[in-house]
């Protein structure tokens, strides 16, 4: 099998990792990763080792899930205790920079009143110095700003502490993932490679090209050891053929949560790719990365949660995404960072940034990036963009999880581009609390009121029809909900009936659909063909 050449199974997992946890955006900027080992990992490192029985107790919680808990079932106690000593050893620069952000913190609040802040500039920590520019918001507050592209570059951002993990799935159902280290198992393969090694898009093309074993082990320097393991990922079966849309209309195919696939037989157009693995029975018919094309022209991200940036789905993609447009932000803020720093640094070398209005033409298409409100718990973070794709006349608006906190704003938005064909709107409006995504930032303790009072949350009902009543959309779509099985890993969302986003969503279709509107709450898998002048097949 060394000489002969074989395909990469199509089951076969590429999960990221951050000194062994699983990698989402927050885990690559050197500044919140910092935050999040102190945070989130050694806190969580903490409460295990201190009663690895609550955890488990709490996993098996359906109330729980989603929290700070090691599913572990209460053992592998001397592992974790290992892992969280490698990582403090490991890690030192990280964890002291995340104390000095909050000796920082302090500094400005106790001593920035207003005044000059030149002499403070003396009494930043140390390990800050250079790296940070104090200043006052207009309500003269004090803050500061990072300079990210030097963090890049200095011992804080250290590829020595991603690494891959490889095994092969055999279903869409996985446990929470964010809470629980990677701990070793027999059959997943732990290669030390950083995300931006080009061994990883080798190693993806074989899924649709094959390649000799002794030429990709070779490039992902895999031991003699780990050969057996390494040899079951692949195959010398050909994959299914892949037929490319040829057609005159415009396809558009779900592929679950909030990815969206837009193709014309000259260009495709992927938005926030989370996609499910194929080679095995599944209970739901779905779309998968065997349904891709070869080339995606551009990839489409709208925000910065774990749920919209996968890594585990973007980096098998690399080799095959032409361009990857993401929202426009440098602000240096530790809750806001760079994406296209983030992107690059990881691999991505044909990054495009889009601000609010602004426009990408090619051929007969237009990508503009539309204002995304609401979501981000109040935070002032810019990194977040909607999207209108406009092919021909046809216009399609992806909300993603817009919560329609202003209406007004889209009665000016729509005095601009008009009205939409199809808008695609996320409806998870229960969405968790503050300090779930954004508690390892803050150095001051959040008050529980004040966590529970601003959340991630996307649209109910009541703002969804503020939409349909501003732009008289044809069709409207529900995605972004989190509820197929292989979105539960990042997102640990399961609803019932009478959950308030379920209920939520009916009443929207419902509205929608007396009025004569196609309405759907999107599960699984969806095809459509549009033609370019504004009407459905």
């Amino acid at each position: 099998m060394d000489n002969k050449k074989v395909y990469l199974k199509p089951n076969v997992v590429f999960e990221p990792l951050v000194n062994r946890w699983y990698a989402w955006s927050h885990l690559i900027a050197p500044s919140t990763l910092a935050m999040n080992i102190v945070g989130r990992h050694l806190t969580i490192f903490e409460s295990y080792l201190s009663s690895p029985e609550i955890h488990e107790e709490a996993v098996r919680n359906p109330k729980m899930r989603g929290g700070p808990f090691m599913d572990l079932g209460g053992g592998r106690v001397e592992e974790v205790k290992e892992l969280q000593k490698q990582t403090i050893e490991a890690r030192k620069g990280l964890i002291q920079f995340a104390r000095a952000v909050r000796e920082l913190d302090v500094l400005l609040q106790t001593e920035a009143k207003g005044f000059g802040l030149e002499a403070i500039y003396e009494k930043v920590p140390g390990i800050l110095k250079g790296y940070v520019e104090l200043y006052y918001d207009r309500s003269n507050s004090p803050n500061f700003r990072f300079f990210e592209s030097l963090l890049y570059k200095s011992e804080y951002y250290n590829k020595d502490s991603q690494s891959m993990a490889f095994w092969i799935t055999n279903n869409d159902h996985r446990p929470f993932v964010l809470s629980t280290p990677r701990l070793d198992e027999p059959d997943v393969l732990h290669l030390g490679i950083s995300f931006d090694d080009p061994a990883i898009d080798e190693l993806a093309k074989m899924k649709r090209a094959p390649q000799s074993l002794d030429h990709i082990r070779g490039l992902l320097g895999v031991s003699k050891a780990q050969e057996p393991l390494f040899e079951t990922f692949f195959t010398e079966t050909p994959p299914p053929s892949y037929e490319r849309y040829t057609g005159d209309k415009i396809r558009m195919r779900y592929f679950g949560h909030a990815c969206i696939l837009i193709e014309t037989k000259d260009i495709s157009i992927l938005v926030d790719p989370l996609i499910s693995y194929y080679g095995y029975d599944s209970d739901i018919e779905h779309f998968s990365d065997v349904d891709l094309p070869d080339t995606i022209d551009y990839v489409l991200i709208t925000h910065n949660h774990q749920d919209h940036i996968l890594f585990e789905t973007l980096l098998p993609l690399r080799h095959k995404i032409k361009n990857i447009i993401i929202p426009r932000t440098c602000s240096g803020k530790l809750e806001d960072p760079d994406l296209k720093l983030m992107f690059e640094n990881i691999g991505f070398l044909n990054v495009i940034t889009i601000g609010e209005m602004e426009a990408i033409w090619f051929g007969d298409a237009t990508i503009t990036g539309i204002p995304f409100t609401g979501e981000h718990s109040d935070l002032n973070i810019m990194a977040k963009s909607c999207y209108l794709v406009q092919i021909g006349e046809f216009k399609l608006m992806f909300l993603a999880d817009s919560r329609i906190v202003e209406p007004s704003l889209y009665k000016h938005i729509q005095r601009q581009i008009g009205n939409i064909d199809v808008i695609f709107v996320g409806m998870e409006c229960d969405g968790a609390p503050l300090s779930w995504l954004y508690g390892p930032l803050f150095t001051k303790k959040i008050m529980r009121d004040q966590d529970n009072s601003r959340r991630l949350s996307g649209s109910d009902c009541a703002r969804g029809m503020s939409l349909v009543n501003i732009f008289h959309p044809k069709e409207v779509y529900v995605y972004a909900m989190g509820q197929e099985p292989w979105v539960e890993f990042i997102s640990s969302i399961k609803y019932t009936d009478v959950s308030n986003p379920i209920v939520q969503s009916n009443e929207l279709v419902g509205a929608c659909t007396k009025r004569g509107i196609v309405a759907e709450r999107l599960y699984g898998e969806k095809e459509l063909l549009y033609e370019h002048e504004m009407s459905r097949l």
